[in-house]
């Protein structure tokens, strides 16, 4: 009797955007609607058959992402240009808040979240009143001390406990984080905030652009930020930025979870 061949599911990454003013976040929710939720059902609809997919992290309600990876599995394998009209077909899926850049071919155990390496965001600050940057930039009017604000930012640089700049009641193992890059800087009419770690907390970037402003204002001095990175108490540091000003910009990985064409 011939022997049945087995079905191998074959592992990708879909790099995706999104503008997140209509949704509570990336992580699928009993009660809201959410990036997930809505990239699943349009492949679930594109292929015929029930798909899950595992996000890089999750994002809060409001927030924006230019770059966040979902793992998922087929149970074919596509070349290069059957990804692109893939990609193609499922954006024609998706709201116009939701986008896929690419699909790409992944080594079977490549994980979206626990595989990556580094995690950039970037926060934006207009303050000028601009109606077309309502969703997409905080409107802050109060003049600030930039240079005050990076001296500032380099305190946060490296392997630290950021437990002050974390949500309450978070369920995390560590409160360490390794800070790559923090800085402030004039981008066109836009005060932009560029920040990169090899993790985040929940509610961490805000919770930095908040206290930051304060320095920037200078109810908040060096010294004092020394001292609430120190007390690990979420109380000590500023007030969280709106979500709507915050943005996900790249996650990277090991080159060798990708899989050349060909292999």
């Amino acid at each position: 009797m011939p022997q049945q061949s087995q079905i191998h599911n074959v592992r990708y990454f879909i790099d995706i955007a999104y503008e997140g003013t209509l949704y509570h976040g990336w992580q699928r929710q009993p009660n809201g609607l959410t990036v997930q939720e809505e990239l699943e059902k349009a492949l679930s609809t594109l292929l015929r058959t029930d798909i899950a997919v595992t996000g890089a992290g999750r994002t809060d309600a409001g927030v924006h992402a230019t770059q966040l990876f979902a793992h998922v599995d087929f149970e074919k394998k596509y070349n290069p240009e059957d990804l692109g009209q893939l990609a193609f077909r499922l954006n024609r899926f998706l709201p116009q808040a939701i986008a896929v850049n690419q699909i790409i071919a992944v080594t079977a155990e490549a994980h979206a979240r626990f595989d990556a390496t580094e995690r950039s965001y970037a926060y934006f600050i207009h303050q000028k009143k601009n109606p077309f940057l309502v969703n997409q930039s905080y409107f802050f009017e109060a003049e600030v001390q930039v240079e005050l604000m990076n001296e500032a930012a380099k305190l946060l640089l490296g392997r630290q406990d950021f437990k002050c700049f974390s949500r309450s009641n978070t369920d995390v193992k560590t409160y360490l984080c390794d800070i790559r890059e923090a800085f402030w800087s004039h981008e066109e009419d836009r005060l932009v905030f560029r920040v990169t770690a090899d993790r985040f907390l929940r509610n961490m970037v805000r919770a930095v652009v908040g206290t930051l402003l304060d320095v920037g204002l200078q109810k908040t001095s060096i010294n004092d930020l020394k001292e609430i990175i120190a007390s690990g108490e979420r109380s000590e540091a500023g007030a969280s930025a709106p979500a709507h000003g915050l943005y996900l910009t790249a996650v990277r990985y090991p080159e060798e979870i990708f899989i050349p064409y060909g292999r």
